[in-house]
């Protein structure tokens, strides 16, 4: 064991990841070593950060705990923290059940750690991180929680209400992280068109996005998690006009089927989401959307899924994530409806939908062959520096591969790149 050593795992979102930077930052600042995601934890104290969302996710938090409590009865590891969403939700029952870890905290109590360290939580430097991300980007989360209560997700049950951070408070990190070097930023929330209307009493995402591409060194801002009801089209326009603001929206739409969108309580309609679809790519010429689908709820018939793939093979989502159903306790779902659908069938509908998609992506890739196109250079991978465009955000997205020997690059640099070929998802590229 590493004296004076803490190691922190985050498990999950990058929401969570903010949390475990800021927490980095007040260990580091009370005098504490500090590694992330280490693959061998040595320091004398474990710190969790888990994921509670869904059933896999759950899963792999339990796991991760455990395999950490054997490390401390073996004597590699003195003491065992768990924070985040997990424990947020089953706090009482995870006590009970591996009381092997020293203390759990919730997604928002973990500041109280310090205190039961002995140190101080130093509330002047509350936004402050020490980056775990290359530190030419960032994430940036502008608000916590979330009031739609769609009839499948825990998060409200975990998060609670929406709440925003105050405009000024988020506009001084910016300034703050790029003074630290960070040139792009991933903005992020549970629900980011929401921002505003709790704290200013209307929507707020525009003027946000605005203000923050004012800034001197913000070279790019990518938009993760927005919701289709209601949805501010001035993003559209400052989306259109900001050359620093990429044309990439991530939307999470769920479900096409009204059937099945009004079992989810998504409050939109099949006819209300296609004309979303095209008021974005006609708003916003180039536009690439990230979407993710479910397979598998309540109500989800045959010909249901079959309106689904319809409608990827009409939309040709860019960037398409699936997953399948799973009942999660409290929600309005696991108390209303009967989880129907047979896992085998869930399982045959997701494999069949993301087959749709990878023919669809590899068609949106190959006309990018011959284009000409600006990429950051995020690391170097064997024979390949690995890249991406504007339409592509850090760990979910395609990648550009541009040959080592095309030249020297430097990471966190952007440069003119020719797309020389292209695959089902990546893009090869050489430098102009």
């Amino acid at each position: 064991m590493r004296k004076n050593t803490i190691d922190i795992i985050t498990l999950g979102c990058s929401k969570n990841l903010v949390d475990s930077e800021r927490l980095i930052r007040q260990l580091e600042l009370n005098g504490y070593k500090v590694t992330h995601d280490s693959e061998n934890p040595q320091g004398e104290i474990v710190v969790v950060n888990t994921c509670g969302f869904i059933a896999d996710a759950q899963e792999e938090s339990v796991n991760m705990i455990l395999e950490l409590c054997q490390a401390k009865e073996e004597g590699k590891i003195r003491e065992v923290y768990v924070m985040g969403c997990l424990s947020e939700r089953f706090f009482k029952e995870l006590g009970k059940e591996i009381p092997q870890v020293d203390k759990f905290y919730g997604k928002f109590n973990w500041t109280e750690l310090l205190k039961d360290l002995g140190k101080t939580y130093q509330k002047e430097h509350e936004f402050e991180r020490r980056l775990t991300t290359p530190k030419h980007y960032a994430y940036l989360k502008i608000s916590e929680g979330c009031d739609r209560n769609c009839a499948y997700c825990a998060i409200p049950i975990i998060t609670g209400k929406h709440q925003s951070r105050p405009m000024e408070t988020i506009i001084e990190e910016v300034k703050q992280l790029v003074s630290e070097g960070v040139k792009e930023f991933q903005i992020i929330a549970q629900e980011l068109t929401y921002y505003g209307i709790d704290l200013y009493g209307k929507q707020k995402i525009a003027e946000l996005v605005e203000r923050i591409s004012d800034i001197d060194g913000v070279k790019w801002i990518r938009l993760h998690y927005a919701y289709p009801k209601n949805f501010p089209m001035d993003l559209l326009r400052v989306m259109r006009e900001r050359k620093n603001v990429c044309k990439y929206l991530d939307i999470a739409l769920q479900h096409i089927s009204t059937k099945v969108l009004t079992n989810m309580q998504r409050h939109v309609t099949k006819e209300e989401t296609y004309e979303l679809i095209e008021k974005f790519r006609k708003e916003v010429p180039g536009i690439h959307l990230r979407t993710t689908l479910m397979v598998g709820f309540p109500g989800e018939g045959e010909a249901e899924f079959e309106e689904l793939k319809e409608f990827v093979r009409w939309a040709k989502f860019e960037r398409m994530g699936a997953f399948a159903y799973s009942e999660e306790e409290g929600t309005y779902a696991a108390k209303n409806f009967k989880d129907e659908v047979p896992h085998e069938v869930k399982q045959a509908r997701l494999s069949e939908l993301m087959d749709i998609q990878q023919g669809v992506s590899a068609e949106v890739q190959a006309k990018k062959v011959g284009t000409k196109m600006k990429v950051v250079i995020d690391r170097k991978e064997g024979e390949y520096y690995v890249g991406r465009t504007e339409f592509d955000s850090p760990e979910v997205d395609p990648e550009v591969l541009v040959p080592v020997a095309n030249g020297m690059l430097r990471t966190g640099c952007f440069y003119d790149m020719t797309i020389t070929d292209s695959d089902d998802f990546d893009l090869y590229a050489e430098k102009n």
